[in-house]
Parts: structure tokens; C-alpha cells; sequence
């Protein structure tokens, strides 16, 4: 009796979606179904999952490029919990319990037997894994952006094409280029104005801080609705900017960053490229980092960091920019390794003057011959 109270406790369902269908499995069961991916298949799947003995802890799926979209809406709107993975995520799960087999029924069974492992890992927080609740305004700011954000690359593909084109081929191009750069501006103009009606105050919040425009400041929005509810390191691994460890034993690998949200990711990029000139805090802390010797990727990275550290701060107290703030603190200020300096390289002479024996010198043969037996 208890067993089977506990298994109704932690019903976990997984569901793989395709383009026509979806297959769902319940982690209590070894069958899969088959839906079709449309109104009437998810309205048939959420009828499946309220029908089980007790309301599932969790619902798995994989994101699919959007595909996914309407179903999670359907499955919210009736009230039950919904989490997207990244695909990674799963495949990787699924290797570490020896599932090398691909198909869509054994992905289905694979995120229940996921879901059920997050739900039973007690150290694990399982709000974090819940997708959030559909926002209309954010998902159409997002639409508008990324609209853009194509219509933007279309025009430097057409661009780029225009040095090999032939002359007589220019005003095609031109053309092309022309309609394009029209459709940009009037993007510009809605998104300037929906941002206007809808985010006015956050929007100006957020342009106060130098380095953010309008275009940085629409994808804050619209791709981070948790700005301002997280603690800095949780935004700092949502948006893809936290380095990991990699380290074993007396082995200290090289820290990298990996994940997040690209469109964020790549905003907060060009963001911080313009606050490391024209941000004091910004700029003296940019350039700590290179007195320091960091590479100039590697400090670019940590300023994309710390200006998404501030904006967190800002949203979450409502406080703007204050320009009169002390910046960090100068390069002379602070202390620097000093690297030991390179002894002075001796002649032979007077190496042979002090007893230091040559060292033999390699057979080109026989080095040449080790790194062919390395290769193979």
C-alpha cells in the first residue's frame, strides 16, 4: 500500500515532440501514445494526464525550435507543472544510464525516467526546472526583436554579396537591400513604440546605464523576465556568462562559459563592447583586468558579467544609473603580480667558461620517426 502511494506520488510523464506528432510515456507505465501535434492532440494529451491516478509531480519535454510552444501552453493552462529541457541535457542523462538508442517512443520513456530523477533528488530545486507562465507581451517583444535580428543579417548577407556580383547585378541587390533596410525601420518604430506602452519605466532603467540602447535594452527584456528576481550568480549562469571549473586533483583547468541564451548572450556582448569605453565602471574595471593580463576575449567576458550584475541590482531595487558613483578603483590602487623577470640569455662561451656542458643534440630522424608513432 505504501509502495503504491509513494508511485502515485512521483507519476512523472515524458513527451517527445516532433513536427506531426507527439509520443507520451508515464513513468509508472512502460507504454508509449501517440498524439498528433495540434489543438486536438494536446487537448487529448492533457484529458491522458488528468485521467491518471494522481496529478503528475512533473511534465518533461525537450525544446524543438517552438514546437513545443503550444503544447507547454496547453498543458499550463490546465494547471499542471511543465518543464523544457535543453536536448543536451536529456542525451546526456540518457548516456550516463546506457541508453545509446535513439527513437522517439525510447524519448519519450527516457524524460519521464529524466522527470523522476528531479523530482526525487532532494537537493535539487525543482521550481528552477518549471517553465514559467506564458507572457504575451514578453513572447511578442521577443518576435519583434528576433525579426529583426533577421532582417538585420539578410541585409549583410546581401552586402557582402555585392563585391563578387557582377555590375549589371548591383541594382538587384540594391533593391533587395533597400526593402530590407525599410522593413528594419519600421521594426525600430514598433518596437520602440511597444516598448513605450508596455515597459516604459524599465526601459529607461535599464538605457540609463551606459552601454545599453534601445536595441540591448528591448532583448533584456524581452528574452530575461527573471532580471531583477535572481541573485547575480543564477542570472550570471542563465544568461551564459559563468565560468565553470574544470579541475582534477592537482590539475587547474582553464575556466570557460557555456550555455545560456544566445540572443542575451550576444546583446550583452556588444553592450559591454561599448561600456568598456564609454562606462567608467565598466572601462576601469575592463582595464584592470588587462594590467592583470588577461586576454582581451577573457575580460570582455567578465565585463559582460559584471554589467549584467549591475542591471540585476538596478531592477531588483528600481534605483537608475547614478553616474556619481565611485568606479572600481584605479589599476595603481590595486596590488599586481609581478612576473619574475627572464634571466639574461648566455653565450656559449661563457657557458663553456663556467663548465656547462652542450646538450646532445637530437637525431632529426629519430624525433621525426616518435611523431609519426604519435600520430598513428
Amino acid at each position: 500500500m505504501k509502495q503504491q502511494q509513494y508511485q502515485q506520488q512521483t507519476i512523472t510523464v515524458g513527451i517527445d515532440v516532433a513536427k506531426a506528432h507527439l509520443d507520451m510515456a508515464v513513468s509508472t507505465s512502460k507504454g508509449v501514445r501517440n498524439f498528433s501535434n495540434d489543438a486536438e492532440g494536446h487537448a487529448k494529451i492533457v484529458a491522458a494526464i488528468q485521467a491518471c491516478p494522481s496529478k503528475p509531480m512533473l511534465i518533461v519535454m525537450e525544446a524543438t525550435g517552438g514546437y513545443e510552444k503550444p503544447l507547454a501552453v496547453a498543458l499550463q493552462a490546465a494547471g499542471l507543472p511543465v518543464a523544457v529541457v535543453n536536448p543536451k541535457r536529456s542525451r546526456d542523462y540518457a548516456k550516463s544510464q546506457g541508453w545509446f538508442a535513439k527513437t522517439d517512443k525510447v524519448d519519450a520513456r527516457l524524460l519521464a525516467k529524466f522527470g523522476a530523477g528531479l523530482v526525487n533528488d532532494e537537493e535539487n530545486d525543482l521550481k528552477r526546472w518549471l517553465k514559467r507562465p506564458p507572457d504575451a507581451r514578453r513572447e511578442w517583444l521577443t518576435a519583434l526583436v528576433t525579426r529583426r535580428r533577421q532582417l538585420v543579417t539578410m541585409a549583410q548577407a546581401e552586402r557582402q554579396r555585392m563585391e563578387l556580383t557582377p555590375k549589371d547585378l548591383l541594382p538587384s541587390i540594391g533593391g533587395v537591400i533597400e526593402t530590407l533596410q525599410a522593413q528594419i525601420e519600421s521594426l525600430n518604430g514598433q518596437i520602440e513604440q511597444y516598448i513605450g506602452e508596455h515597459y516604459a519605466a524599465l526601459n529607461d532603467l535599464l538605457q540609463s546605464v551606459p552601454g545599453i540602447g534601445p536595441q540591448s535594452s528591448a532583448i533584456l527584456i524581452g528574452a530575461m523576465p527573471e532580471l531583477g528576481e535572481l541573485n547575480r550568480r543564477k542570472v550570471a549562469s542563465l544568461a551564459g556568462v559563468a565560468p565553470y571549473p574544470k579541475d582534477s586533483g592537482n590539475s587547474v583547468g582553464r575556466r570557460v562559459i557555456q550555455g545560456g541564451r544566445f540572443d542575451l548572450r550576444r546583446a550583452l556582448y556588444m553592450a559591454a563592447l561599448v561600456a568598456s569605453k564609454h562606462n567608467p565602471t565598466i572601462r576601469a574595471f575592463y582595464k584592470r583586468l588587462l594590467a592583470a593580463g588577461k586576454l582581451k576575449k577573457v575580460a570582455l567576458v567578465a565585463c559582460m558579467r559584471k554589467l549584467l550584475t549591475i542591471l540585476n541590482a538596478m531592477v531588483r531595487d528600481g534605483t537608475p544609473w547614478n553616474p556619481a558613483k565611485e568606479p572600481t578603483p584605479p589599476v595603481a590602487s590595486e596590488p599586481q603580480r609581478k612576473t619574475p623577470a627572464e634571466p639574461p640569455k648566455k653565450s656559449p662561451a661563457s657557458r663553456q667558461k663556467q663548465g656547462v656542458q652542450k646538450r646532445p643534440r637530437k637525431d632529426w630522424r629519430q624525433h621525426k620517426r616518435r611523431s609519426v608513432d604519435n600520430a598513428i
